[in-house]
């Protein structure tokens, strides 16, 4: 067993993990934060399980937990301030981007970092973005429509 002290969403965690332990297993057995989950059992193509370490979007399915000792994650949960939800949350509600909703909260994680590296994305640099993460149930319309609004979105708050 190794102990690792690790910020999650503002709050830290010091655990004795096994050093093989997942960061995707930690954060919802370890903490319950079911938020991000595992689509394609550990092997890092679906993007389901995306959170962000130190601010930038990393599969979660392909790191240990003691990798991240020391560090900041953000999950799903943290996302929203409160009861106040993030501009691509929000922009998810309007334009319909989910179906499921499996694969929306490591879509949510990516695309937050997207836009943060890329904050007036053209349609084409939206699916780019989104090559890492697998939605089987819709065909990306309203997911890249969901980005694109909440691109137009964070721009009005700036100003």
């Amino acid at each position: 067993m190794q102990t690792v002290t690790i910020k999650v969403n503002g709050e830290t965690f010091t655990e004795s993990v096994p050093p093989r332990l997942l960061l995707v297993d930690f954060l919802r057995e370890r903490l319950a934060l079911t938020g991000t989950h595992v689509g394609c059992t550990h092997e890092g193509v679906c993007g389901a399980c995306t959170v962000h370490l130190d601010g930038d979007a990393v599969k979660s399915c392909l790191m240990l937990a003691v990798q991240a000792d020391g560090h900041d994650i953000t999950t799903v949960e943290g996302l929203a301030k409160g009861e106040e939800l993030s501009a691509l949350q929000r922009a998810f509600r309007e334009e319909h981007g989910l179906q499921c909703g499996f694969c929306t909260p490591g879509i949510l994680m990516n695309m937050t970092d997207f836009l943060k590296r890329n904050p007036n994305p053209t349609d084409d640099e939206i699916r780019q973005g989104l090559i890492g993460n697998l939605c089987r149930c819709t065909g990306y319309v309203h997911i890249v429509r969901a980005v694109r609004t909440a691109a137009k979105m964070l721009a009005a708050e700036a100003r």
